[in-house]
């Protein structure tokens, strides 16, 4: 009997609830529920970043730590790339140094194919007869006149000579071999041509010097050797062909200077 009677109160409790108050308790029921299972979800998240945390932020310490001793070594690497820079730089002057030398005693051997300003003088045997007691050979070009003209030609200030294109360097020597003349180990016949390189007045310092004065007197006007020139725009001096290897000489020893020598 009380029982029932309960339930009768409770029915009639519940009837007299508004509906709105209902809706809105199993809402706010509803939302407890979905806020409840979030927290649930969270927890693992949290307790995952709270584990990983340590070890991620020691990897990225050690990164920092290698990325400055890649950064330091990058520093020294291009410290060394500059020194060897600037030493290559030293050693490339210094070949050039050589080089340059080198090719002026190229030039000075006359080694090297020249062109340039100059003059070319002609030594032509004489077509006048020879008298009776005249020896013949004086009315012939000469290894001493051929001699005479390049020791002007030296001396009035030429650069580079060629007898007949051979070059004329300090070993060449200049000889009469029977009828004809004999310049390095080249045998030459006339007409002579003997080219030049140096200023642009090297003929007027030639034709003016007193020997050429008196080889023109002994040779042209006494035997009619003739003796032409020519002022070409330029002058092409072939390289001398020749071996510049010395067989008998050699560089003499440089004595060690005594004690007290200052040296």
């Amino acid at each position: 009997m009380a029982g029932t009677g309960l339930r009768a109160w409770a029915g009639h409790r519940i009837r007299s609830i508004p509906s709105w108050q209902i809706t809105l308790g199993l809402a706010l029921l509803g939302l407890g529920f979905l806020i409840a299972a979030q927290l649930a979800t969270e927890r693992p998240r949290i307790r995952y970043t709270t584990q990983e945390r340590a070890p991620l932020i020691e990897t990225a310490i050690d990164l920092q730590e290698s990325q400055a001793t890649l950064s330091a070594q990058v520093l020294q690497l291009r410290d060394q790339i500059l020194a060897l820079e600037q030493q290559g730089q030293g050693t490339n002057a210094a070949i050039r140094e050589l080089n340059d030398e080198l090719e002026d005693a190229r030039l000075a051997a006359g080694l090297i194919p020249l062109r340039g300003t100059g003059v070319v003088f002609q030594l032509e045997d004489s077509v006048e007869p020879a008298g009776a007691v005249e020896n013949e050979r004086d009315y012939l070009v000469t290894a001493r006149d051929l001699r005479t003209m390049v020791e002007e030609l030296w001396l009035a200030g030429a650069e580079a000579i060629a007898i007949n294109g051979e070059r004329v360097v300090p070993t060449t020597s200049i000889i009469d071999i029977g009828g004809l003349i004999l310049a390095n180990s080249a045998y030459l016949s006339p007409p002579y041509q003997i080219s030049a390189i140096g200023s642009e007045d090297l003929y007027e310092q030639v034709v003016s010097s007193p020997g050429f004065a008196d080889l023109v007197r002994a040779r042209q006007d006494a035997y009619g050797i003739r003796i032409g020139y020519l002022e070409p725009e330029q002058v092409d001096i072939p390289a001398f062909a020749g071996t510049v290897t010395l067989r008998n000489a050699r560089p003499a020893p440089s004595e060690a200077p005594a004690a007290g020598d200052g040296g």
